[in-house]
């Protein structure tokens, strides 16, 4: 699918390569949007410069004149987990935590959402409400955009050939502002937002002193409403100013009709969308529904890969440098899946067939492995970032001559029709019993929302979880 894929061990060799192979290199991080693209669009000339696993990459903080910097490194789920943007950046964590599925959460990225620059893309929306900045970086030198700049059109940014994300920041909230983020799908999980909104609004006692609203999916870029934002300036947030401001926004809304909504209908679920964002902060102080404790589907682990801390290195499809990792506790080495993706390895080269791929899209979950203990989508993850890497199949749940617990509760509640995506709910049911002793309804439905059973078989695969939960207490 690719000609190479390069592993740097630092920023600046990342760096160098891009500069050395100019268009036909791409930096792949989560690779959730790139494995896609290159699946329809082909890439067999393109060479991947995996950054992944680099330490200087993935931090997360407030500096001291305010402003929060997340490294490009930092994914959909550990931003959704972190305190510091639950209490300080509350409409990036609800744009988070609603991306994809948990597996897409763990693997793909921030950064590489903004990149992909799809005027559909949720965390768009609530960092340009947060007025946030991208830092660009190549051998050139560096410059910081603001959204504004960074975004051109439909899927169109200002970033080079050259150049790669170090850094995205904005200023925290303060005590006296307060924002929400919302969005409308198809359906509960996994969707393509029709409409999404941000707001952040500042407070002088009653009044609004500043204001910035964010519509996504409605313009070619994620698009800010200055009239709207004026209708709500100078006073208390009233149920007529924010009727006004929700009708200014339906106005400003310039969206197409396609197979999922047509036009008049975004418009109007942009303007309900954008009253019930400012009537939550009107009503409790922005503080919308939002659970700390959904799963992640990180198992034992705290969400974060182990880091590279090797020399560089080059995975090319002649078989020179073996992929080689640990997958069910057996150490293996791969020649010849250095172009592939880890599903195929797993499937063709390893033998372990259980892995099912169901639509190669991310869309299913019927491929859910764990890697590094983590879940993630075999089907979006390039089997060369397997290197050094320890894999978990449904091959391996077994121990000891004996199923897993499960795997016993899906045969006893006749949770098993067609079996094909059995496996990705047992991987990913097991992760979600690793990481929250006794889930409630709701978190195992959180849990298993990246998986679709074709046979529509939920009911009895919900209660094979609840019996497992049972089945632990009791023990």
């Amino acid at each position: 699918m690719w000609r190479a894929y390069q592993t740097p061990a630092s920023v600046n060799e990342a760096l160098r390569l891009l500069a050395d192979l100019g268009p036909c290199a791409r930096i792949i991080a989560g690779g959730t949007d790139l494995l896609v693209e290159i699946q329809r669009a082909g890439g067999r000339d393109l060479v991947l410069i995996d950054v992944s696993r680099m330490e200087s990459l993935d931090q997360l903080g407030c500096d001291e004149a305010g402003f929060i910097h997340l490294g490009p490194m930092i994914t959909h789920n550990q931003a959704a987990s972190s305190a510091l943007l639950v209490e300080r950046a509350l409409p990036l964590v609800l744009a988070c935590s609603q991306v994809g599925t948990p597996q897409v959460r763990n693997r793909g990225t921030i950064a590489g959402n903004l990149i992909t620059a799809s005027p559909a893309n949720d965390t768009i929306t609530a960092l340009w409400a947060l007025d946030a900045r991208l830092t660009l970086r190549s051998l050139r030198g560096e410059r910081t955009l603001s959204c504004a700049d960074f975004f051109r059109g439909v899927r169109k940014t200002t970033l080079s050939a050259d150049e790669m994300v170090t850094d995205i920041s904005f200023p925290a909230l303060a005590p006296n502002q307060r924002g929400c983020f919302l969005r409308m799908g198809l359906r509960r999980a996994n969707t393509i937002a029709l409409v999404n909104t941000a707001a952040v609004l500042t407070f002088e006692d009653s009044r609004i002193v500043g204001a910035r609203i964010t519509l996504g999916s409605v313009a070619p870029t994620i698009m800010r409403v200055p009239e709207a934002e004026q209708a709500l300036m100078g006073g208390p947030l009233s149920e007529e100013r924010i009727a006004e401001a929700a009708s200014l926004c339906a106005q400003a809304a310039a969206p197409i009709s396609d197979i999922r909504g047509g036009a008049d209908y975004r418009r109007e679920t942009t303007r309900v969308l954008v009253r019930r964002g400012l009537n939550s902060l009107r009503n409790d102080a922005g503080r919308l529904p939002y659970s700390g404790g959904a799963p992640r589907l990180w198992g034992k682990t705290d969400g974060h890969f182990p880091k590279w801390r090797e020399k560089s290195m080059c995975h090319t499809n002649d078989g020179s440098d073996p992929i080689r990792c640990s997958v069910n506790g057996n150490a293996v080495a791969v020649r010849g899946a250095a172009g592939k993706r880890l599903l195929d390895m797993l499937r063709d080269h390893v033998g372990l067939t259980g892995t099912k791929e169901g639509c190669g899209e991310g869309e299913c979950g019927a491929c859910t492995v764990w890697l590094d203990g983590i879940a993630v989508l075999s089907c979006l993850v390039p089997a060369p970032r397997a290197h050094g890497t320890s894999i978990v199949t449904i091959e391996g749940m077994a121990r000891d001559d004996a199923i897993h617990p499960l795997q016993q509760a899906f045969v006893d509640a006749g949770a098993v029709q067609c079996g094909y995506c059995t496996p990705g709910f047992i991987m990913a049911g097991a992760s979600l019993l690793d990481e929250i002793l006794q889930p409630s309804c709701a978190q195992i439905k959180a849990g298993l929302s990246g998986n679709l059973c074709r046979c529509t078989g939920y009911y009895k695969i919900i209660r094979a979880v609840e019996s497992a939960v049972e089945g632990k207490e009791a023990g």
